[in-house]
């Protein structure tokens, strides 16, 4: 018989021992985070209606103006009026939508006070504070429209007003993109955060990975965007009814507004 005796080579049994060097994932955190907190402010909801909110064109009527009048005020007071009524009406919002809405509405404030913070040296120290408060509702009131008005009325109502449907075809499709967009690349980045051993010196590669992941992704979302619009027949009119749709709570919405354009001309003739 013959010997099949055979000996293993020395260098299959030496251990070995892989020990990867450490790298820093403040990249990949970084990007997360950014992504996450773009996905909170833009992720569309549907917004739940208190009971005695108007209807969506008066709501997006009533927003405009006060966002106008609140932009157009050189009297602080009238403000501060409606930043007071802003916190009232925050207050009512469920804990999520509230701290959305103070959420955006801060970030609003604190980046237009960092940018007029200038404006100290050139003698208008009451330029940050005012600019400030300003952004913070005009911001918090958009927020507080949005949180409260479910998605499919909002369109309803930019139609009724006679926007060209184009547009609303852009920013919601846009709205509910960047949504769905910057969940596939959250998933990516995880995924490279999990898989990633050792240093990696090219971290440039890295997001453009990511960045290609999401661009094969927006193709595929928008060609099954465009089939599912043929299949439902959709010709890209948004379609109002005919039919008026106001509710009693909308009368008291417009004296409302009647009486805060009211006191802004008051406030605006003492200054």
């Amino acid at each position: 018989m013959a010997d099949t005796h055979t000996d293993i080579p020395s260098w299959l049994t030496t251990p070995e021992h892989y020990r990867p060097g450490s790298d820093r994932d403040g990249f990949i955190s970084r990007s997360l985070l950014s992504i996450t907190s773009a996905l909170a402010f833009f992720r569309l909801d549907d917004g739940r209606e208190a009971r005695f909110s108007p209807s969506a064109p008066i709501k997006l009527v009533v927003a405009f103006v006060c966002i106008l009048l609140v932009s157009l005020s050189r009297n602080y007071l009238f403000v501060l009026v409606m930043l007071a009524a802003l916190l009232v009406r925050a207050c009512l919002l469920p804990q999520a939508s509230l701290a959305r809405m103070m959420g955006g509405a801060a970030s609003a404030a604190a980046f237009s006070l960092v940018i007029m913070l200038p404006a100290i040296l050139l003698g208008q120290a009451h330029a940050p504070l005012l600019l400030a408060t300003k952004a913070f509702v005009s911001v918090g009131i958009t927020l507080c429209v949005a949180l409260t008005t479910p998605v499919w009325k909002l369109t309803h109502a930019l139609r009724s007003f006679r926007v060209p449907s184009i547009a609303i075809l852009t920013i919601d499709l846009a709205l509910r993109s960047i949504v769905r967009l910057g969940e596939t690349a959250a998933e990516v980045l995880c995924a490279l955060s999990l898989r990633s051993v050792g240093r990696n010196r090219n971290k440039g590669a890295a997001i453009g990975g990511v960045g290609g992941v999401v661009l094969l992704k927006a193709s595929r979302s928008s060609q099954e965007t465009y089939d599912a619009m043929r299949c439902r027949c959709f010709d890209g009119e948004y379609r109002a009814s005919s039919r008026a749709t106001l509710k009693p709570a909308d009368a008291a919405w417009a004296l409302l507004l009647i009486g805060l354009v009211a006191l802004f001309a008051y406030l605006q003739g003492l200054v």
